[in-house]
């Protein structure tokens, strides 16, 4: 392991981009909105393939102020553009194309240090060049021997020159959170209730009626794909076909290449809620856990919202803070790999997370790494602390509707997910379907309008009476409820005047 922590000041000022997302399929894009906040001096091991070169020497600010005499070539490098913050830099070179980038390189060393910022042409192939390159080692290389097939990749190394005298937070942090090993207090707290074997009625009542989560154990024990899905045999099974990978399409023999090789911030996420109409045998090697077979959604066939995904990524990849789609509950099985989770109840927003007033849009971190660097500590002395765990092969999370969530890998993964809608949540669906806003908030289908008539009307059709009853039960649990609360203060009333005589 190395330890950088030589190169981070004892506090420094920073401020990064937040992600925006309206579910967990799109939580890798970015909003232009900021935030300040400040990080003690700390030890940070790296992974061990990880190399200060990397950085083309980019230090943070803070060591500018413990080397008396030093320059910051940033700025004379920039020229007039100096006032400018680092991420507004980057925004406007955001706007070039490729040979524009490389041009601008050559103007000093600090240009060179901006355009080779590993985002920037991440986005220039993500955007430009959809399912067309194959992953070359970094996205700079990427993007030259897609579009420059005769040009040597080889003199496009991930190291490059070494700036002297190069500070900027905003850089050396991305660099950073790319190469962080997840740190063992991060790890540690594990407060989940853990089950096995309960039975379904257990589960209603103590888990999906509360909304609480829970972690099952020995629910997969039969499954298929906990004995074969392993690499050689999901790339002797469908290494040709295209899956669902952030914005693009990719072959899963490229996606297997780019996880073995990448190192950044935000690893592309193999998310596909196609996987079983492309490769059946997928959808027939598991099936529903029996918590979690009731789905009223179903009733709608295919004209349901998308609700099923196999999910793949390298250590480092996941999903940022997010509410589940539709006000559905979920649940996630762990098939390879491990997978850290936290959890907030629907009344706590986690820290550094800046959700809309209408829900429509959540501004956080810009990866999952920073979110743990710089606001996990502060929920060790929160009154309601999130709920954690890590979630091996073989075990399932029980994620209730509304409840906020983060997830990362610890190691490469492979899991599938599920949303659904049980009578115990149909009216909380329902209620979310019929906002005044659901064409922006609903998701997973294109008719996002009428989805609220269609799905009320053939429960209705499907199950006569079931809406009515369960309107009825929360009307009587809500009057109980009430008459509970107001029967307390009497009681503590007449305590008080007891005790006056």
């Amino acid at each position: 392991m190395l330890s950088c922590k030589s190169l981070l000041s004892q506090t420094i000022n920073k401020k990064r981009k937040k992600n925006k997302s309206k579910n967990k399929n799109n939580s890798n894009t970015r909003v232009s909105k900021k935030q300040n906040y400040e990080e003690e001096e700390e030890g940070f091991n790296l992974k061990t393939s990880a190399a200060p070169s990397h950085t083309h020497g980019v230090q943070p600010l803070g060591n500018l102020y413990i080397n008396p005499g030093s320059i910051n070539s940033r700025n004379t490098g920039l020229g007039n553009l100096q006032t400018l913050t680092d991420e507004l830099v980057l925004d406007i070179l955001g706007l070039l194309g490729g040979t524009h980038l490389g041009v601008l390189a050559t103007v000093s060393k600090s240009f060179y240090v901006f355009t080779n910022h590993e985002p920037l042409w991440r986005n220039l192939v993500l955007e430009n060049l959809n399912a067309g390159f194959l992953y070359n080692g970094s996205w700079k290389s990427t993007y030259v021997a897609a579009c420059y097939p005769s040009f040597d990749v080889s003199s496009v190394g991930v190291s490059g020159l070494r700036v002297r005298d190069f500070y900027s937070d905003y850089l050396f942090q991305s660099w950073l959170c790319a190469n962080l090993e997840m740190k063992p207090e991060w790890l540690q707290r594990d407060n989940i209730i853990r089950r096995k074997g309960i039975s379904v009625e257990d589960f209603v009542l103590n888990f999906e009626e509360p909304n609480k989560p829970v972690l099952l154990e020995g629910c997969l024990d039969n499954w298929v794909a906990l004995e074969n899905w392993d690499r050689d045999y999901l790339l002797q099974l469908c290494g040709d076909v295209q899956f669902a990978v952030g914005p693009v399409d990719m072959k899963l023999q490229e996606y297997f290449r780019y996880a073995d090789q990448v190192r950044e911030e935000r690893p592309l996420y193999l998310f596909d809620p196609k996987f079983a109409e492309k490769v059946p045998k997928l959808g027939s090697e598991y099936e529903v856990p029996v918590y979690f077979r009731e789905d009223l959604f179903g009733v709608l066939g295919n004209e349901r919202p998308d609700y099923r995904w196999i999910i793949m990524g390298p250590a480092g990849s996941g999903s940022s803070f997010h509410i589940d789609p539709n006000s559905t509950s979920a649940w996630n099985a762990v098939i390879r790999g491990s997978k850290k989770w936290i959890l907030f109840p629907p009344d706590v927003v986690p820290p550094g997370v800046h959700p809309s007033p209408d829900g429509a849009e959540v501004a956080c971190p810009v990866s999952i790494i920073e979110w743990f660097m710089n606001f996990y500590g502060a929920t060790k002395n929160w009154e309601k602390k999130p709920i954690e765990c890590i979630c091996k092969a073989g075990e399932v999370i029980f994620v209730p509707n509304g409840w906020w969530h983060l997830v990362i890998n610890l190691e490469e993964s492979i899991a599938i997910t599920q949303n659904y809608v049980s009578r115990r949540n149909l009216l909380n669906v329902l209620d979310f379907l019929k906002r005044p806003n659901a064409n922006t908030l609903v998701s997973g289908t294109r008719d996002r309008v009428n989805l609220h008539d269609k799905f009320k009307n053939v429960i209705e059709t499907s199950f006569p009476g079931t809406i009515d009853q369960l309107v009825q039960k929360a009307e009587e649990k809500k009057a109980q409820q009430k008459q509970s609360f107001w029967d307390s203060v009497t009681d503590s009333k007449v305590g008080a005047f007891k005790f006056s005589f």
